[in-house]
């Protein structure tokens, strides 16, 4: 029998500091998450040098406390896998740099991991990934498709032009008044208006896979500046459904023509946004239709966590991928497959 494998993953790229022990690469053993969205809400959105303040306060609190829940020691593990980019450079260093002591005081291999096939691998802590499949990562940062012919292999047949879908809903909470982070409150709102304002879809290319939500966004401005010059109000329950509305029949559309095209085996949606309940609901209905398997993660695996870094890191880990103590934080890293 082969022994098992006990993997310590560390998350910083955004506002979350997060660390976590999986084994296997997919049963979590700890799983620990310190947010930071109460110190950046008043200020509308994340700000970089306070994040990577709270990373530096939080990131040996939360390394000793997935230790301490897994009842494990140092010695007990196999590796770590850090997020080495996309993200908040100054953010993701601290992350970097913890990861690299740790594994140079505890003599641990080191795998630096990215943010995005972290997601993606959210998925594997909930039942085996069956290839091919298709992702559709939805976040504050990306809009992608991607396509797995194998564990480990990327290709990325979609992604946004513009604005990824998140950072839209974001920019539309603003719009509406609505307090940081305004995406759950927009899907709220939605969910619950009888009525929704009727904004444009934005398909591009006939043959294409890719985004844009930016016209969609200027859409939502210009339809409240209009309203505010008129000295009218507008109903932001409306307004919130039409924009979610818009954005959810196009991710759902393009995902399920590239599910049929490529024939996948199985559909998984990934990142912040695929938290949204329209956006979940209308995904399970048209993929049960379809006859294709679709699996998104609970909530709490949607957002940024250290679980998702340690499943894609096992993956590495088992294909041979190191990192040495070169590593460091890369915000602009590209998604590049490790199984050729």
């Amino acid at each position: 029998m082969e022994k098992d494998l006990y993997i310590l993953g560390i998350e910083s790229s955004c506002d979350e500091t997060a660390a976590s022990i999986v084994k296997n690469g997919h049963e979590i053993v700890s799983n620990v998450v310190a947010s930071q969205i109460e110190s950046h809400k008043r200020f509308g959105g994340v700000v970089p040098e306070i994040a990577s303040r709270h990373h530096v306060e939080q990131i040996t609190i939360v390394i000793e406390e997935a230790l301490q829940q897994a009842n494990m020691k140092p010695e007990d593990l196999d590796a770590v896998c850090v997020t080495e980019g996309p993200g908040l450079v100054g953010a993701l260093l601290i992350g970097v740099n913890a990861a690299k002591a740790f594994a140079f005081a505890n003599d641990l291999p080191l795998v630096g991991v990215h943010h995005i096939a972290g997601h993606i691998y959210a998925n594997a802590l909930i039942q085996p990934m069956e290839f091919p499949l298709l992702a559709l990562v939805v976040s504050g940062g990306h809009t992608e498709l991607v396509l797995m012919e194998a564990d480990g292999h990327f290709k990325l047949i979609g992604e946004t032009r513009d604005d990824a879908a998140g950072e839209a809903y974001d920019k539309v909470a603003r719009v509406l008044n609505i307090p940081y982070p305004g995406g759950p409150k927009i899907d709220q709102l939605a969910q619950e208006s009888d009525a929704a304002v009727d904004f444009p879809r934005v398909w591009l290319e006939h043959d294409s896979y890719d985004f844009s939500f930016s016209g969609l966004k200027s859409a939502v401005i210009n339809y409240k500046h209009n309203a505010d010059q008129r000295s009218e109000k507008i109903n932001p329950m409306h307004v919130a459904k039409g924009f979610q509305d818009s954005v959810v029949e196009v991710l759902t559309a393009k995902t399920l023509r590239a599910a049929r095209e490529f024939k996948v085996k199985q559909v998984i949606a990934a990142g912040g946004v695929s938290a949204n309940r329209g956006l979940r609901t209308s995904l399970e209905k048209t993929f049960k239709k379809e006859g294709i398997p679709f699996y998104v993660p609970p909530l709490k695996l949607c957002t940024d966590n250290a679980a998702m870094i340690a499943a894609a890191g096992s993956s590495m880990f088992k294909a041979g991928k190191r990192s040495d103590m070169a590593l460091n934080g890369r915000p602009g890293k590209e998604l590049i497959s490790w199984n050729d």
